[in-house]
């Protein structure tokens, strides 16, 4: 396709439609989930978006009416030749069923309970034209509501928590997809450990980090070869009990390896900085490693590399000493994974040239998977918006030439800074984490470490130490009730699956009573509500709250930001 008359027609209507928003190819691309390029050769006739849906995300942001669509839909039907054919809005089963649309009055009430999608347009499309009941003016009637009901879906369909402010816009990055089911590792619900004291979270929980929990080099050998494991003794200990898979984390060299460095914000003066000679690194990690043996199942080679608070040292030698633990940790115990040291600050252009130096210099040659630190730009923001941080490092270790999967193992350095945010968004937030860990699976993402279980002050608390878990904590542990034994088959949001724009969805199976996989799916909002029909062969819906609901194929559920699953035969 493409340079053909129809092809040329819907070009210049997208390239009117880009020029007059004043978005550069690049900000709009970006907007919509397509590479600039491509989307120049859309606006210039080389190109035929084969998928209409593409149109209409094009269309929307910039700012096209419902007489402009109309015209998108004849010319994008002529230029792909697909007139007898239904418009594809999403990977095939995880939307909710689209309704036919006849040419009525436009309520409230039905831009809240339907989810309308391009298939539906080209349904009453084909339906009036194959029957010839109705005229054209009718036709034209019934897409210009269509169009209408796209344009303000989320304006009506959803209402945000606090009355009279706006719906913050999709965060970017959240591109839906469909796959073949796969095991929901239980480890991707991990904690970073605050505590020394070997006590474990009392919820469920799938995985644990070591960090802050007084197990830096300096505390560990705070005299060159004098080592001091009682503290690591313990939380191993802790571990095993529980049967949690442990990741260890270096950092914090003693201030004999590096006495003129720059301190870091500990009180036992360790050290933001490598060892002034690498031979103490090796010691470090070989005395370690042997005698952890395979209580600890994963090391993280350092706490952050790209942050002066724990490391200024230059690249080059944060390689070398990767190359050189990974050596050791294969020689000691090679079931281990490594996992390289974590870039942070995602959001920012600095921590992509850093990550492709690292790359550059061979660093990622020497580890199992590779470090990242997700967190929102602001404490408040929707978790959702971690999305936008794992896009960008896909498409940076693209450049870089490595497919290694992502552990995501802290947050910002200055998260204890922050208001505490009030029990019920805190729930919501410590749920939609790995929640969109779980979404982020299409990107390579692995494991999600929750910093941090222990702490009593920081914006999110599940569980401080000696206390009993939170609603926060207590939900995060009931999302892993409901998911254990579950297979993960897509995630998705809005319009792309036949939803109201802030609505979110995950599909899975799900054992049932009798261990039998049935379907099942968790919804949510990032923000403000939406009615939603459930769907058929709906049972039951399910609230982190414990509370359950029988329902049936012509029922709706309110979905709001605090996560609901619903159960299907």
């Amino acid at each position: 396709m493409g340079r053909t008359p129809e092809a040329r027609a819907l070009a210049a209507v997208l390239a009117g439609l880009k020029r007059r928003s004043g978005l550069s190819y690049e900000e709009l691309g970006r907007r919509v989930f397509t590479s600039s390029s491509t989307l120049h050769r859309y606006c210039n006739g080389n190109s035929v978006p084969g998928d209409y849906g593409v149109v209409l995300r094009i269309a929307k942001e910039c700012g096209a009416g419902p007489d402009e669509l109309n015209e998108l839909l004849r010319y994008w039907e002529s230029a792909t030749g697909r007139r007898d054919e239904e418009h594809a809005s999403g990977p095939t089963g995880v939307g909710a069923r689209p309704v036919a649309v006849t040419p009525t009055a436009v309520t409230p009430t039905a831009l809240k309970s339907t989810a309308v999608t391009p298939t539906a347009v080209k349904s009453a499309a084909v339906k009036s034209a194959a029957t010839g009941s109705a005229p054209l003016v009718r036709l034209r009637l019934a897409l210009a509501a269509v169009t209408a009901l796209v344009l303000l879906g989320t304006l009506v369909a959803s209402a945000p928590r606090n009355r009279g402010a706006e719906i913050p816009p999709v965060p970017v990055g959240a591109a839906s997809w469909a796959q073949a089911p796969l095991p929901v590792d239980p480890a991707l619900f991990g904690v970073t450990m605050n505590s020394f004291s070997g006590a474990m979270p009392s919820f469920r929980v799938g995985a644990l980090r070591l960090w802050d929990s007084e197990t830096r080099w300096a505390q560990m050998e705070p005299v060159r070869g004098e080592f001091d494991w009682s503290v690591l003794d313990r939380l191993l200990d802790g571990a095993e009990r529980d049967g949690l898979p442990t990741l260890f984390t270096f950092g914090g060299a003693p201030a004999w390896a590096a006495p003129d460095a720059r301190k870091a914000a500990y009180p036992e003066g360790a050290r933001a900085a490598p060892p002034d000679d690498l031979a103490d690194w090796d010691t470090f990690v070989r005395a370690l490693v042997r005698h952890a043996g395979d209580r600890i199942d994963a090391y993280e080679l350092w706490v952050t590399a790209n942050h002066p608070h724990h490391y200024n040292g230059s690249v080059e030698t944060l390689v070398d000493m990767t190359r050189r633990a990974n050596r050791v940790i294969q020689r000691w115990d090679p079931d281990a994974t490594v996992v390289c040291p974590p870039i942070t600050d995602l959001w920012k252009e600095e921590a992509h040239r850093y990550l492709l130096r690292f790359a550059e210099l061979g660093g990622y040659q020497h580890c199992d998977a590779a470090g990242v630190k997700l967190f929102q730009r602001k404490v408040t923001d929707p978790p959702e918006t971690m999305l936008e941080a794992v896009q960008k490092v896909e498409r940076t270790f693209q450049q870089a030439g490595y497919h290694l999967p992502l552990w995501s193992t802290g947050t910002v350095q200055t998260i204890q800074l922050n208001d505490p945010l009030d029990a019920d968004a805190a729930a919501d937030h410590a749920v939609r984490f790995f929640l969109t860990g779980l979404y982020a699976r299409n990107r390579n993402l692995e494991r999600m470490y929750f910093y941090a279980w222990g702490n009593g002050k920081i914006p999110v608390v599940i569980q401080a130490e000696g206390q009993r878990p939170t609603k926060a904590g207590i939900h995060v542990g009931r999302l892993q009730q409901w998911l254990t034994g579950s297979r993960i088959r897509s995630c998705g949001h809005g319009g792309q699956i036949a939803l109201p724009e802030n609505v979110w969805q995950c599909e899975f199976l799900v054992p049932d009573e009798r261990g039998t996989l049935v379907p099942a799916r968790i919804r949510w909002t990032h923000a403000g509500t939406a009615d939603v029909p459930v769907g058929a062969g709906a049972r039951t819906v399910h609230r982190l709250d414990g509370t359950t609901r029988e329902v049936g194929t012509g029922d709706t559920e309110l979905v709001t930001e605090r996560p609901v699953l619903i159960r299907y035969r």
